[in-house]
């Protein structure tokens, strides 16, 4: 898109994508290289990323997150509006609602409104893949899932596009949450899903690890990790909560999505550094820095990595592009003129 204003002879079209229309226009496939476009560009500076407003509800039960960005190419500048409502685990309201706006770096015209909880789990799950590609081992191929919800299903998906699966084991705090999941997903995991009764169990032997949990004390501890295992630590985003014990930090190799980021949000190194078990020196690089070659991602084969998932405006964005690229070619989803057009 042109960074020039041009006359403009027709009122601009706005895609409206539903949850139920994203997951067609965004496979997880092509996400995990919109990912790999979106982070690299980030590393190369073609990026705008502020860090990410929250504001809570007085009584801490819900909060409303802004993140706001811009990127290079694929050119593109929008915000995700999202809520996040721990309560809503375990029932039909996902934890995280809202919508991503993605607007028109020519004009400003908004050219798409679309659902921010179908396009949160498919390209934080494709960021993971990504991640898994550059880091676990080639033959990696016994994953263990903590955690039995949304981004449980589509780290499996993420998973099973970079590595082929010779085992898969999950575990939850809710046993009848791992069983369903295990049914549920049986038929497109390609091989059995082993339901464990501790995460110790899940995690032992395990080539490569996703935690996918809303819980704010440990789910992981370092010492299970076996040797060249690859661990995805996705759902502790706030300083305040974690999902590893410092041991599994401090025994691997630290990639994260933004060094700024996890400095200022990411719990499961910051609790690590006050506990004294690493320094800010612990980061290795962010994923975009070593998809371009300027950080060493393993080092050897038996040492353990970490990928610090934390979520990216410029993610949000990037994915959004692949959805309203599909839906101009595809069609799937329903566009509007939304407004900002004068005739005269």
């Amino acid at each position: 898109m042109s960074t020039h204003a041009a006359a403009v002879s027709a009122p601009p079209r706005t895609w409206i994508v539903t949850q139920a229309e994203v997951p067609a226009l965004l496979p997880m496939s092509e996400c995990i290289e919109a990912m790999h476009d979106a982070l690299t560009a980030l590393a190369r500076g073609e990026a705008l990323l502020p860090l990410r407003t929250m504001l809570w509800q007085p009584d801490r039960s819900g909060l409303l997150g802004l993140m706001p960005g811009w990127l290079g190419q694929p050119a593109a500048l929008g915000i995700k509006v999202v809520t996040v409502f721990p309560g809503n685990h375990g029932s039909a309201l996902d934890a995280h609602q809202g919508a991503v706006l993605l607007f028109d770096t020519a004009h400003g015209s908004l050219r798409a409104v679309m659902d921010a909880s179908a396009v949160t789990k498919i390209r934080t799950a494709a960021v993971s893949g990504l991640a898994t590609r550059a880091l676990a081992r080639e033959d990696a191929g016994d994953l263990a899932l903590i955690g039995a919800g949304v981004q449980a299903a589509s780290h499996l998906e993420a998973m099973r596009c970079v590595r082929p699966l010779k085992r898969v084991r999950i575990w939850s705090r809710t046993k009848a949450h791992a069983q369903a999941f295990a049914t549920a997903h049986a038929a497109t995991a390609g091989v059995p899903i082993e339901v464990c009764a501790t995460a110790r169990e899940a995690v032992t032997g395990a080539d490569f690890v996703c935690t996918t949990t809303s819980s704010k004390t440990p789910v992981l501890e370092g010492a299970w990790l076996s040797p060249g295992a690859h661990v995805n630590a996705v759902g502790a985003c706030f300083k305040d909560a974690r999902e590893l014990d410092a041991e599994a930090v401090k025994r691997a190799r630290l990639i994260v999505d933004r060094r700024e980021s996890a400095l200022a949000e990411a719990g499961d190194f910051l609790m690590a550094r006050a506990e004294g078990a690493v320094t800010d020196d612990h980061i290795a690089g962010e994923l975009g820095e070593l998809l371009l070659g300027k950080v060493p991602g393993r080092t050897a084969r038996d040492q353990i990595t970490l990928f610090e998932s934390l979520g990216l405006a410029v993610e949000d964005l990037a994915a959004a592009h692949v959805v309203v690229r599909n839906a101009e070619s595809r069609g799937g989803a329903t566009s509007v003129a939304f407004g900002g057009w004068r005739s005269e």
